[in-house]
């Protein structure tokens, strides 16, 4: 059983920065795709951002050109680089992690989640 581990969410101001991290307790070649959702209180679980094995990423339009997804294969982590951030940034981050995706964006697509990181942006 592949298990997630978040870290790096935090309290910051809007326009803030942080950097959240997403370490697998196992290699992650066999992944063919890692992603980020996000949820807000009362609200359902939203694509964030994800990357492909070969490295080719996708974003949400509300988090393009503001937020950057990559990763380190060495440590079996995966980043997000979260800028310019919002008030409405504000949510649990959650990692995720597929074998195989129908749906980029759908959480139903992905077979591994780990327990979220909470972000808060204050304005």
């Amino acid at each position: 059983q592949v298990q997630l581990v978040e870290s790096g969410g935090g309290l910051v101001q809007a326009g803030g920065s942080l950097r959240l991290a997403c370490e697998a307790s196992e290699r992650t070649s066999w992944t063919n795709v890692m992603a980020w959702f996000r949820q807000a209180p009362g609200k359902e679980r939203e694509f964030v951002t994800c990357i492909t094995r070969s490295g080719n990423t996708y974003f949400a339009d509300s988090v393009k050109a503001r937020f950057t997804i990559s990763r380190d294969s060495a440590k079996n982590t995966v980043y997000l680089q979260l800028n310019s951030l919002k008030p409405e940034d504000t949510a649990l981050y959650y990692c995720a992690a597929a074998r195989s995706v129908a749906t980029m964006t759908a959480p139903l697509s992905y077979d591994y989640w780990g327990q979220g990181t909470q972000v808060t942006v204050s304005s």
